[in-house]
C-alpha cells in the first residue's frame, strides 16, 4: 500500500492527507516488543489466555490491569501486583506490557533478582560493563516491569539499590509495574517484637521508606487465588 515508505494516502471527500501505513505500525510494534526483553517463558502471556478458574479475585485483578493497559497513557500511575506465588502476577504484567508495545510505548521487563546479580557482577574488574550501563535502561525506559520485588534477602546494599531505582523513576515521572509475593505491611522495625511471630512483609524486604514510595508511584492490585504451577504439577503426576 505504501511502497515501503511507511506512509499511505488517505482521501476523505476533497481532502487528501497521509497517515502511517499498517506495515510501519506492525514493524514498530515488533521492534518495541523485541526491545522489551520479555523472556521466552512469558512470550505467550496475554489477557486472553489468563486462566481465572472461576475465582472472583483473579477476575477482578485481570479487569483492573487490562483496563489500565487500555487507557495508558491517560493515567501514568504504575501498578503494584501483590499475591502468593503462582497466581499469574507476571502473566498479567507481561500481557499489559505487550499491549503497550502495540501502542508504540517503550517497555522493559526486568527481573529483580537478575538485575541485582548483574550489578554485583559489574563490580568485578574483569567485567567491562559498569553499574550505570546496566541501570541506564531501567532509569530511562518509559514503562518498566520490575518482577518479583523483594525476592532477594534484604541488606543495606539491596535497600540502597532499590532506593536508587525507584527514586530515579519516581523523580522522572516514569511508569513502573511491580510484582511481589510479599503481602503489604510495615517492616519489623515498625512492628517491633511482633516480627518474630509473623510472616515477612514487603516492608521487611525493601525497607519502610521504599514501601512508602511505592504507594506514591503505584496503585495496589491484589491477585489472590490458587497456585497454578502447583495445580499443573499435580495434574502432570497423575
Amino acid at each position: 500500500m505504501c511502497g515501503g515508505s511507511g506512509w499511505k494516502d488517505v482521501v476523505s471527500g476533497n481532502e487528501r492527507r497521509v497517515a502511517r501505513c499498517e506495515c510501519f505500525l506492525q514493524t514498530q510494534a515488533k521492534h518495541f516488543r523485541s526491545a522489551s526483553e520479555i523472556p521466552a517463558r512469558y512470550s505467550d502471556c496475554d489477557f486472553s489466555n489468563y486462566e481465572i478458574g472461576g475465582n472472583d479475585g483473579l477476575a477482578t485483578a485481570k479487569l483492573k490491569i487490562e483496563a489500565w493497559a487500555a487507557q495508558y497513557p491517560v493515567d501514568r500511575t504504575g501498578l503494584l501486583l501483590i499475591g502468593p506465588s503462582g497466581v499469574g502476577k507476571t502473566h498479567l504484567s507481561v500481557a499489559a506490557l505487550k499491549q503497550l508495545t502495540q501502542k508504540g510505548v517503550h517497555c522493559l521487563f526486568c527481573d529483580y533478582r537478575e538485575l541485582l546479580k548483574k550489578i554485583q557482577n559489574s563490580y568485578n574488574p574483569s567485567v567491562q560493563t559498569t553499574e550505570l550501563d546496566l541501570l541506564r535502561p531501567v532509569f530511562e525506559t518509559e514503562v518498566v516491569l520490575l518482577d518479583d520485588l523483594g525476592a532477594v534477602k534484604p541488606s543495606e546494599w539491596v535497600w540502597d539499590t532499590v532506593s536508587l531505582v525507584l527514586n530515579t523513576r519516581y523523580n522522572d515521572k516514569l511508569t513502573t509495574l511491580i510484582t511481589s509475593n510479599f503481602l503489604d505491611g510495615a517492616s519489623g522495625a515498625v512492628d517491633g517484637p511482633r516480627r518474630a511471630t509473623r510472616e515477612e512483609t514487603l516492608g521487611d524486604r525493601i525497607g519502610e521508606r521504599m514501601r512508602s514510595r511505592l504507594f506514591e508511584m503505584c496503585r495496589l492490585v491484589l491477585v489472590n487465588g490458587k497456585d497454578y504451577r502447583q495445580k499443573f504439577r499435580s495434574a502432570s503426576s497423575r
